[in-house]
């Protein structure tokens, strides 16, 4: 029987990447992984409910309320718990600690709507991305999927897609094209890839 690494996934909002990567999984795109676990840092995310949907465990330990330390704690128990052997920020707003990032090197992955190294750092998430990347005029954007290290900004890019910009866009527009061509694409390969990777497969 085909040993599976164990996926917890981290969200702070609606999931639709959470629910590509579900949908990945029952399709069969993710044989070398399996979703066990995925936490919300922030109360009443739909995530939550999509994850329940689909049979998987699902926690919201809200950060602003517990504190980052605490936070940080809860999350290493559940993670501990549920044996899991990669972690995958999917719409995760919140910063990790250099500590805990220290903590399961190579274990992180994290999603970004832009071409990194363009648009991206301090400020640049969710929408902000989207608007920037039209004021300032650029003809291409996407996406790209990274290892995250403890250096802010850091960690080894896995892959990049182009998505064009195009002259009637809008923010919302650009977001929903960029996830669609790119983010649901991409985050799912990337999964797959470093899961083959941790199973020897």
């Amino acid at each position: 029987m085909l040993t599976r690494a164990r996926i917890a996934v981290l969200v702070s909002g609606g999931g639709t990447n959470l629910e590509a990567l579900l949908h990945a999984q029952e399709s069969g795109l993710l044989p070398h992984g399996e979703i066990v676990l995925v936490v919300s840092g922030t109360e009443g995310a739909y995530a939550i409910t999509r994850a329940k949907a689909h049979g998987v465990n699902a926690v919201t330990l809200p950060r602003k309320t517990m504190g980052q330390a605490a936070f940080e704690d809860s999350l290493t128990e559940l993670l501990e718990l549920s044996r899991v052997d990669l972690i995958v920020l999917a719409g995760f707003l919140s910063i990790l600690s250099e500590d805990f990032v220290r903590r399961w090197p190579d274990r992180i992955v994290n999603i970004h709507p832009s071409l990194i190294p363009s648009f991206c750092g301090k400020g640049f998430y969710g929408l902000k991305v989207h608007e920037a990347v039209l004021e300032r005029g650029v003809c291409l954007t996407g996406a790209t999927v990274h290892l995250v290290n403890e250096i802010p900004d850091g960690g080894r890019i896995l892959l990049q897609k182009a998505v064009e910009v195009r002259p009637d866009d809008t923010p919302e527009i650009l977001q929903r094209r960029v996830m669609e061509q790119a983010e649901w694409v991409l985050l799912p390969q990337a999964v797959e890839q470093l899961c083959k990777q941790l199973t020897g497969g």
